[in-house]
């Protein structure tokens, strides 16, 4: 290492460049100019080579050998480790507009109030570095920043990770903010039970379900979809609490019940992380039964099935009344096991509400 760094027109002095001017100056050397500051040829070779930072004892011989002060020492390497972290700030900075250019910045300036600064990259960098709470975006390419992937990793795109990670920083930071009791299994068992009497109720259900949930510990965040995150919900244990979010990316009521009870699905076995739309793996399968027994039981699906052979908006509402659900949920269902075309907009449009989440 040099004892002094060039980066375009800058230039960070080590305090070894002087010491070794001075060294050169006195005309001794070095093993007898290290003998009379009291340290070993070998410390003050290092030192001179900008290897080590020096040190206050090695300051303090400095000061009384030449005739100068502690203070002036340790300005010099205060000046020099500033510069140099002006120089890694700026390097950094580099790599960070790489990774903003996979983020949407309208996403957090119409959403959380980030200003609207156009064409200031590096401020808009700033904005969403310090929105995110993270001391670099770069970090957002890492899959195990804040909650395990429960898809393999080389299934997702570097996109995919940068987005999904933002998304949960976002809903970690609010649940951080969030009062709430530590989480209580068996309340949360409660207010899920509580959740289901909810789900045709589309206006004012979400500030009473999260109350609810709350109250067992678990904080409820719905946040709208970022683009290219590919995320359904993530779920992470946050200061005793439990984070549960979830991403309105379909707007569809009935996939969001199914995305919420499916990451319940995933607290009730302890089993934490993020769900992608494209998850194949165990732990996915048994949350997605859990979510379809929740919200259909098993037994009357089967004997609705077996009991009808066709099924129009009537059969359909017939059926979820008897089964206090909304009629989308049943619809999903069913066309999710192909019994109804995915296709017949026309009963969809009639059965299957949409939600919109606003960020307050």
């Amino acid at each position: 290492m040099s004892s002094y760094v060039e980066y375009h027109d800058k230039i960070a002095f080590h305090p070894g460049y002087y010491i070794k001017e001075i060294v050169e100056e006195s005309g001794l050397t070095q093993e007898d100019f290290a003998k009379r500051l009291g340290t070993t040829p070998k410390n003050l070779c290092v030192l001179m080579n900008g290897d080590q930072n020096l040190s206050i004892d090695i300051a303090t011989k400095l000061s009384r050998m030449l005739g100068t002060t502690v203070a002036y020492w340790l300005r010099i390497q205060q000046a020099y480790d500033e510069t140099i972290a002006e120089f890694l700030s700026e390097e950094e900075l580099k790599r960070e507009r790489e990774v903003f250019k996979l983020l949407d910045y309208k996403y957090f300036r119409e959403h959380f109030g980030l200003p609207d600064i156009p064409r200031k990259i590096d401020e808009q960098i700033k904005q969403v570095r310090e929105f995110l709470s993270v001391s670099s975006l770069t970090v957002l390419k890492r899959a195990d920043l804040a909650v395990s992937f429960r898809s393999y990793t080389e299934n997702l795109s570097e996109s995919n990770i940068v987005n999904a990670n933002a998304m949960v920083q976002i809903a970690i930071n609010r649940t951080l903010k969030t009062e709430a009791p530590k989480f209580n299994k068996r309340k949360f068992e409660a207010s899920v039970e509580f959740a289901l009497t909810q789900t045709h109720n589309h206006e004012n259900f979400l500030p009473t379900l999260c109350e609810a949930f709350d109250n067992a510990g678990v904080v409820l965040i719905v946040l709208p979809n970022l683009k290219n995150s590919g995320i359904n919900g993530a779920t992470k244990k946050v200061d005793g609490k439990v984070m549960l979010m979830v991403n309105d990316r379909r707007h569809y009521a009935d996939t969001f019940w199914f995305t919420l009870f499916h990451e319940i699905g995933h607290i009730m076995n302890g089993d934490y992380g993020i769900t992608f739309g494209t998850n194949q793996n165990h732990s996915e399968d048994e949350a997605d039964q859990y979510a379809q027994r929740c919200l259909i039981p098993q037994e009357k699906y089967e004997r609705f099935l077996q009991e009808n052979k066709t099924f129009d908006e009537k059969t359909i509402r017939n059926f979820a009344v008897s089964i206090d659900r909304d009629p989308g949920i049943v619809l999903g269902r069913l066309m999710k096991d192909k019994v109804v075309d995915y296709t017949d907009m026309e009963l969809s449009n009639r059965l299957r509400k949409k939600y919109t989440v606003v960020i307050k």
